[in-house]
């Protein structure tokens, strides 16, 4: 059905609403490759190893699965308190209908990754009651030291409207490797799917220009434009680019997202797994507020850092 519905799906898309109204099925793609799958591993936040929910009877020892590197997964990042003031403050905006029964406020540029675009638009910053959360990537967490949100936006999905998302990765052309991700209001999953397809969607064969930003094995910051580029002759592109790693073909891998969690996403994992939330793992009203940093195309030293340098200074500002 390829036509605007009120609810906001487009296309293929759909939720409990325009499903009930034109009686469209409800049909998961990416259920229907997890099908096809061979194994499920859950991801441990502790000591980050995948490991078979099957054995053991359920019970994982830490540091005794499989290694994998380019997520962290931080509890309670923010208190009880401070995720309930957010979550008053952003309810008094309006919500725009979103796709497959989702709601968004979003705060950044106007992208079109398709035709490679992208302008200020109203970009005018981002809402102050967030400023505490952004202030607490570069104090708490390592791999956020000068990590510099150009986008920001809130996704909501309530088991009401069927809400989800399908699988994907977020664009590589303009977004940067490291993925940010606040879980407010209750517990989900995120699930990871094996990238089959087009290396040119999603933009993703600009990223084997890119410098490796993140040492996934140490979860070190290898490469900092701010200030290894800024004030030197020295190009990014000079540095050792990334290199895509084979991923497991026929494993999902599911990632609990624990309320009031915060998710840094880079290298492989945001690379070359594209990520979903299913419907089955929205059980009530979830906030999700997403970050976005630039690639270094728009950085120091390349070739659209006049446009990056307008965005990063517009980004600074909260209102």
């Amino acid at each position: 059905m390829n036509t605007n519905r009120a609810c906001g799906c487009k296309s293929f898309n759909s939720c409990y609403l325009c499903e009930a109204e034109f009686g469209l099925s409800g049909t998961e793609p990416a259920l229907e490759r997890i099908d096809h799958l061979d194994e499920q591993r859950l991801f441990c936040p502790v000591c980050r190893c995948l490991y078979d929910p099957c054995v053991v009877q359920n019970r994982h020892i830490c540091g005794h699965g499989e290694q994998f590197h380019g997520i962290e997964l931080y509890p309670n990042f923010i208190s009880v308190e401070e995720e309930q003031k957010v979550l008053r403050d952003l309810d008094k905006v309006p919500w725009d209908v979103s796709q497959s029964g989702r709601r968004k406020q979003n705060y950044g540029p106007k992208a079109n990754f398709k035709k490679r675009k992208v302008k200020l638009g109203s970009f005018q910053g981002f809402p102050l009651c967030t400023k505490f959360i952004q202030d607490r990537f570069q104090s708490v967490i390592p791999s956020l030291r000068d990590y510099k949100p150009v986008e920001q936006s809130y996704i909501e999905y309530r088991a009401s409207t069927g809400a989800r998302i399908d699988a994907h990765v977020d664009d590589c052309w303009i977004w940067g490797e490291r993925i940010v991700q606040l879980n407010l209001n209750s517990d989900s999953m995120l699930t990871f799917l094996p990238f089959t397809g087009d290396p040119y969607r999603y933009n993703l064969a600009d990223v084997a220009t890119y410098p490796k930003v993140m040492d996934d094995l140490s979860g070190q910051i290898q490469f900092n434009p701010f200030t290894q580029s800024s004030g030197s002759s020295l190009s990014w592109k000079s540095i050792q680019p990334f290199q895509a790693e084979n991923c497991d073909l026929k494993r999902v891998i599911r990632v609990p997202l624990p309320r009031r969690s915060l998710l840094v996403l880079y290298g492989n994992p945001r690379y070359n797994w594209e990520h979903c939330i299913l419907r089955r793992d929205i059980t009530s009203r979830r906030i999700v507020v997403a970050y976005r940093e630039l690639t270094p195309t728009f950085l120091p030293n390349g070739s659209d850092e006049a446009m990056g340098r307008q965005i990063l200074d517009q980004a600074q500002s909260f209102f």
